[in-house]
């Protein structure tokens, strides 16, 4: 067979030529651009024909030679890369491995005279992504219509796949802020509502105090009264103190963790009555505001899920360094969580424990046992040594093994 030669543009110093395929001009913008790798010149005017018999709309870029392939992959990244299997300057495999290096994502077709079943099954497992033989040149356009369709369909999941990576970053982002607000929230609030509330509340006391000091002493009444209203300040200022303190503990921003660990450990040692001991091996107790609060925010959830679930008499709760880390674990001798529970997407409290660790590049496990309890480890990764934030805290030192200590109005 033979074609005219006026279609051939002549090679250059790397033995390049270049071919045209005869689409119309109206579907020249719809063309697909080939890099042909051929050093036969009537097996790449061949497949030329193949193509243009097909109806396939292309322009073709031929390379015979290592460094004009190379060269051609360079210059723009093709829609489609032809490939005889062997050549004088490299072997199929070579021209695969360089095609996935320069452009992984162009679909790789050997069009070859001879190709053994091993050989063909090994350059589909490094990456090709078919083999025609030159004497079913029919093969070629269904093949290279296949091709196509697997790239673009690869093209638009990775299109996919990266807008749901970024949304998902777009909303760990948003997490992070939400946080950050609610805390600082919390933290203006708790000082406003201890500091304005209890000064007034504590004003109010001295007045009535003063008050109550000039009453006649026949008027045993009015005595009684102001004894009662002083009474009732009391409590009202115990009242805002515990408020203030459960919105944001003082002791987790000035004395440390672990404080405030053992703190929420014996709260709710007493309004549950559910013995719970927190041990603790560390160095440290003071670091950055945020591994503080989302340790203690995660100790609270996890005290939480107890109440409402555990059915448990005993908690025991471990603070302690390990490899770089701060490990926070909290067992308890309940029914024991089972797996459901624990993969259940409507599982808030758990989900949220395990975004505010990885938020920290940290993780949450959890585990249980039927009649034998739950066990929730939290490990985070702790600031660089000789960080801003982080310090040695000499007198706020605690031992390495404690009882819930009782901390009930910490200002």
């Amino acid at each position: 067979m033979s074609f005219p030669k006026s279609n051939t543009i002549a090679g250059d110093k790397n033995g390049l030529r270049r071919f045209r395929g005869g689409a119309p001009p109206s579907a020249v913008k719809n063309e697909i651009r080939i890099v042909l790798l051929e050093d036969d010149t009537n097996d790449a005017e061949l497949v030329r024909h193949a193509l243009r018999s097909g109806g396939v709309a292309f322009s073709l870029d031929h390379a015979d030679t290592r460094t004009g392939f190379i060269q051609r992959l360079e210059q723009t990244p093709p829609d489609l890369i032809l490939s005889d299997f062997s050549l004088p300057s490299l072997d199929g495999y070579a021209a695969l491995a360089i095609a996935r290096e320069k452009c992984p994502d162009v679909p790789f077709i050997f069009v070859t005279g001879t190709l053994g079943e091993e050989v063909a099954i090994e350059t589909l497992k490094q990456g090709a992504t078919d083999y025609v033989l030159k004497q079913r040149l029919s093969r070629l356009v269904p093949s290279v219509h296949r091709a196509l369709r697997e790239a673009s369909e690869r093209a638009d999941r990775k299109r996919a796949e990266e807008q749901l990576r970024q949304s998902h970053e777009q909303l760990r982002a948003l997490s992070v802020y939400l946080q950050h607000v609610r805390e600082e929230e919390r933290t203006v609030i708790a000082r406003e509502v201890h500091d304005e509330l209890g000064q007034a509340l504590t004003g109010l006391k001295l007045e009535l105090t003063w008050l109550a000091n000039r009453l006649p002493a026949g008027l045993r009444a009015l005595q009684a009264k102001a004894k009662s209203m002083a009474e009732h300040i009391d409590e009202t200022i115990h009242a805002v103190r515990r408020i203030a303190t459960e919105l944001r503990p003082g002791l987790l921003d000035t004395v440390g963790l672990l404080a405030a660990l053992e703190w929420q450990a014996h709260e709710f040692q007493t309004q549950t009555g559910i013995q719970c001991r927190v041990k603790a091996a560390i160095k440290e107790t003071l670091w950055d505001q945020d591994l503080n609060t989302a340790f203690f925010r995660i100790f609270q959830e996890t005290l939480t899920n107890i109440i409402r679930h555990a059915n448990a008499t005993r908690v025991n709760v471990r603070l302690a360094e390990m490899s770089g880390h701060l490990v926070l674990e909290v067992k308890d001798n309940g029914r024991g969580i089972s797996e459901a529970e624990i993969h259940n997407t409507r599982s808030i409290g758990l989900l949220g424990m395990r975004e505010r660790a990885a938020l920290l590049g940290g993780e949450v496990r959890v585990s249980g046992e039927p009649g034998r309890g739950t066990a929730v480890r939290v490990r985070i990764p702790l600031p660089q040594q000789g960080g801003a934030n982080r310090h040695e805290n000499s007198n706020h030192r605690r031992p390495h093994s404690s009882a819930a200590r009782i901390e009930t109005h910490p200002r």
